[in-house]
């Protein structure tokens, strides 16, 4: 093309992508109309215009997404006829909705991801924009079949890759590479396990996956919304506005630490402690703890009643725990069961009792009306009440295992490990959030308090309601007093349940917000990267969230550090869903170069010999550094690092063993990713054994284009390749 074509081109493309931009601007702003009628509005129901206001919310931050990169690239097809691609579609509807602008996740634009040359898909040309803002600041064009062209999508996925790291994860809709796009568009109900090493794109292409599903399964996913797990706070926030950026919003993102609503727990046991709380042998500690409160009387217990008096021995409640147990419900549902035979077995020894004088000659009315005074006797004495509940206690999740890891009788009655013992039993950390969740169903809900809350609610909607129907009183009752004989009442309008109904507070959170704080909300699609972290007992927590058992499961069991983590797939997932999970690896390393990555792959080699790491896509020509320092010296040598690249464009971390001023431990940066690394004293961080040597693996692949390390002892064998300075 002549630079006076290239010239034409562009300013017809812009004239183009400025056409979708005014359309744009027109549905965003009827929405936003829209919306605002939605909240001003009157027909129908509270919850049908709560479900409108919502919908329309949603509609508008999808809207709101598209300012940056609307439009990012065209296909022309060898019978002539052309297609634009973008972060959502746009159509005339002028013209039988004739579509302006596709999709990225139509199958029609597929054939943007996976043209080649060798395989063209019926296309001609493959033409990429590069936009800033609303405006194309140029174009390139792949023109497929023709010797010597060039490969202009790869040159777009070098640019891409080699472009400085900002503050966040990007998306890759435009650069989506075709290894990738097949497991993007992969049509799998059930579990689908992406591995890859260090830098392949995993968790990206697991979210841009998401938000596929979205798109393809709309109706079925949008009012359950979509649940993405990850190992920390630091790389939810890395990667939290991919999805935004793609236009979806109804996204939870949280640790394995924030999967009980109302608890946020960072704090982590010693290996082996995370090992024992994290296998499944815990189901047993915990049912044997549950058990262990349901106690027998050690000596009778006199309850003393209006005519008689009664006990409650060993014989009356073994019998009453044998039914409570019998009935198969949870521990707190239970208890009524409990309670009833108890109070049947007292009450009957009442009768018999009182019945040896005149009531034996009484007849059924009497002696059921009898019966009926001995139970309301029994539920408001204290004896009794403190009896039931010493004997069959209300138990909450927090106070049974609290209780339990404080009080090492208790863990000796339960069968669990000793090393589960610490003096403040409710410090909890990871590890207890999957027991904490588990004891939820183990011990089920406290009825007498949902009772009381009901009847608090029904109280509340009843003094609503005869506040409404006074002002419907005094309204008629002007109306009475016009002249006029056709006026129109209050009553006729409004009764006063509707109008008690407009009182009612109003939920206005959305999908987010109502899910994180519902314990029992079900989603329709999990993601759960890192997952070689997750022990037997989180997996347990997130089939429970997930019923259908759709997932995305994004790993790489070579940089496994937990010692109750995954060691095989098939272990953790087999127990689920048997048959319904398949496997998928991506093989190219597109953000750690080729330099950097041939230190790393050494270390690699040394504890997991027979994994293959991933190849790096690129060379970039800096060769990775070591630098040998004195203790005295090395906070002088790490400013020096960080004054460097203060004044290049970029980000960078320092990393670190626990303790190291200035640095942050390689767990904390775990799927994250910065221009510049520097890692300090590898060899204390080599020394924590093979949880050590996939530590330092992680820190030395964080870096997109530099690395370097200073050493205070000899520099480990693994690391030979680096240049000594």
């Amino acid at each position: 093309m002549s630079t006076q074509g290239y010239e034409d081109e562009l300013w017809s493309e812009r004239d183009y992508v400025a056409d979708l931009y005014e359309r744009l601007d027109a549905e965003r702003e009827r929405v936003r109309a829209g919306h605002r009628s939605a909240l001003l509005g009157t027909g129908g129901t509270l919850l049908e215009r709560d479900d409108e206001v919502r919908a329309l919310a949603r509609e508008a931050k999808r809207l709101d997404v598209a300012d940056n990169g609307l439009c990012f690239g065209r296909l022309d097809t060898l019978s002539g006829d052309i297609a634009y691609i973008g972060r959502l579609g746009i159509f005339d509807e002028d013209r039988d909705y004739e579509p302006l602008l596709l999709d990225w996740r139509a199958p029609a634009a597929r054939p943007f991801y996976v043209a080649t040359g060798a395989n063209p898909e019926n296309m001609r040309r493959r033409r990429q924009f590069h936009t800033r803002g609303r405006r194309i600041v140029d174009f390139t064009d792949e023109v497929f079949g023709r010797p010597g062209d060039g490969e202009r999508g790869d040159a777009a996925l070098l640019a891409a890759v080699n472009a400085p790291r900002g503050p966040g994860m990007r998306d890759i809709v435009a650069t989506i590479q075709a290894e990738q796009d097949a497991i993007i568009r992969l049509d799998h109900p059930g579990v689908l396990v992406i591995e890859g090493g260090p830098g392949t794109g995993k968790t990206v292409v697991a979210l841009h996956r998401v938000a596929y599903l979205l798109y393809t399964q709309r109706e079925r996913m949008e009012r359950h919304g979509v649940l993405v797990v990850g190992p920390n706070p630091s790389f939810l926030n890395h990667i939290g506005r991919v999805l935004p950026s793609l236009g979806e919003s109804d996204v939870v993102f949280v640790t394995t630490g924030d999967l009980v609503p109302g608890l946020h727990v960072t704090a982590e046991d010693s290996p082996e402690v995370t090992r024992l709380k994290g296998s499944l042998t815990m189901l047993d500690v915990l049912k044997a703890a549950v058990t262990d409160r349901q106690r027998l009387p050690e000596e009778p217990v006199q309850i003393a009643l209006a005519d008689t008096t009664v006990r409650i021995d060993a014989p009356i409640a073994e019998w009453a725990q044998e039914e409570a147990r019998a009935s198969g419900l949870p521990h707190n549902e239970a208890r009524k069961v409990f309670i009833d035979i108890v109070t049947y077995v007292l009450t009957e020894r009442a009768l018999g009792k009182i019945g040896r004088g005149w009531l034996t000659r009484a007849d059924g009315v009497e002696w059921e009306r009898m019966r009926k005074d001995l139970l309301k006797e029994l539920s408001v004495d204290e004896t009794f009440n403190d009896t039931i509940d010493a004997l069959w206690p209300v138990l909450t999740p927090g106070s049974l295992l609290g209780s339990l890891y404080a009080s090492p009788e208790r863990l000796r009655a339960a069968g669990a490990d000793a090393s589960l013992f610490r003096s403040q039993g409710d410090a909890w950390t990871v590890a207890d959030v999957p027991l904490l969740d588990e004891l939820v169903d183990l011990l089920g809900r406290d009825e007498a308090a949902e009772r009381a809350a009901k009847l608090a609610a029904e109280q509340e909607r009843s003094v609503e309601e005869r506040f409404a129907a006074a002002a419907i009183s005094q309204l008629t009752g002007r109306a009475d007093s016009m002249d006029d004989e056709d006026h129109l009442y209050a009553s006729d309008l409004i009764n006063a349940g509707e109008l008690a109904e407009r009182f009612v507070e109003r939920d206005t959170r959305d999908l987010v917000e109502r899910a994180s704080a519902d314990r029992d909300w079900t989603y329709r699609h999990v993601v759960v990267d890192e997952a070689q972290e997750l022990s037997e007992m989180d997996w347990r927590v997130l089939m429970r969230r997930c019923p259908g058992r759709s997932f995305t499961v994004v790993g790489d069991l070579a940089q496994r550090r937990s010692a109750a983590g995954a060691r095989t797939w098939a272990h953790m997932l087999e127990p689920y869903v048997a048959d319904r999970w398949v496997y998928r690896s991506l093989s190219v390393n597109y953000r750690t170069p080729a330099e950097i990555m041939a230190i790393a792959a050494a270390v690699l080699a040394e504890f997991a010999p027979t994994v293959q790491p991933p190849e790096s896509v690129r060379a970039n020509g800096f060769r990775p550094w070591a630098r040998r320092v004195a203790a005295d010296e090395l906070p002088d040598a790490i400013g020096e690092f960080v004054r460097d690249e203060a004044g290049r464009e970029g980000t960078s971390v320092v990393i670190g063993p626990p303790g190291v001023p200035g640095t942050v431990p390689a767990s904390e940066t775990k799927g994250l990713e910065f221009d510049a690394v520097l890692v300090v004293e590898p060899e204390r961080i080599l020394a924590d054994g093979p949880r050590g040597a996939a530590e330092l693996y992680v820190a030395l692949t964080r870096a997109t284009q530099r690395l370097g390390v200073l050493h205070l002892g000899p520099l480990p064998t693994a690391l030979a390749g680096l240049d000594q300075s």
